[in-house]
């Protein structure tokens, strides 16, 4: 069984995480502070570059040529439409059920794409999104101020119930205009997946790479590059 979740209730991320098919992960496993970071300044309400269409994001994701021998696609899967409740954070649970699985930050241009590395469990994703500065900051901020007080919670997917635990990490400063990281922690059934976060706003545009912290560290300053280049 595979549970769609949405990395850190961001709600503009699908962390896949195949809970009984996985092997258990335990880099930064028992490093469960506080939640999420995010630096860099504010959008500026005077400054409204241009959105971006969702074919002309899809044009600037990262392909296998990008990602190098090693890295296969996943095919898109379904949205999920099980009940979502989350427990241990009532914060998030002002939001709805749908800030913990992804439809929260519904912004109206997006691509994605999935990769597998190594015929392992170990996976990348890679979100864009474009919207107005202001309301790329806004909606991803609202998210992970309800994270704050947050560190610890648990998301009952359906029947499933996955305990979600959330380190703040050191944003990488020097990139795009805002930019938020984090590690989270998922345990379900006695196993346990890490998964590190980073989103980066840069202008009208939002970059979210998640997936195994060695392949996110790898690939994230390719996957910026190419999002924000200049056709």
């Amino acid at each position: 069984m595979r549970v769609r979740v949405a990395i850190t209730a961001l709600g503009i991320t699908a962390a896949l995480l195949a809970l009984p098919a996985c092997s258990p992960e335990t880099d930064g496993a028992g490093q469960q502070t506080t939640s999420s970071g995010r630096t860099g300044k504010p959008a500026d309400a005077h400054r409204e570059p241009a959105t971006l269409t969702s074919a002309a994001l899809a044009a600037r994701l990262l392909t296998e040529a990008d990602l190098g021998s090693g890295y296969l696609p996943k095919p898109q899967r379904a949205a999920q439409h099980d009940d979502v409740t989350v427990l241990g954070c009532p914060a998030l649970s002002k939001l709805g059920g749908d800030a913990a699985t992804g439809g929260t930050l519904a912004f109206p241009h997006k691509a994605m794409a999935d990769f597998t590395y190594g015929g392992s469990s170990s996976e990348i994703s890679e979100e864009l999104y474009s919207d107005s500065p202001t309301k790329l900051s806004d909606g991803t901020n609202r998210i992970f101020d309800a994270m704050t007080g947050c560190p610890n919670y648990q998301v009952l997917a359906g029947s499933a119930p996955i305990d979600i635990a959330t380190q703040k990490l050191s944003a990488p400063q020097d990139r795009g205009d805002e930019q938020w990281s984090q590690l989270l922690t998922f345990t379900a059934g006695g196993r346990s997946t890490v998964l590190k976060q980073t989103a980066i706003r840069d202008g009208s545009l939002l970059l979210v790479f998640s997936g195994s912290p060695v392949l996110v560290d790898r690939h994230l300053d390719r996957a910026l590059a190419k999002a924000t280049a200049t056709p």
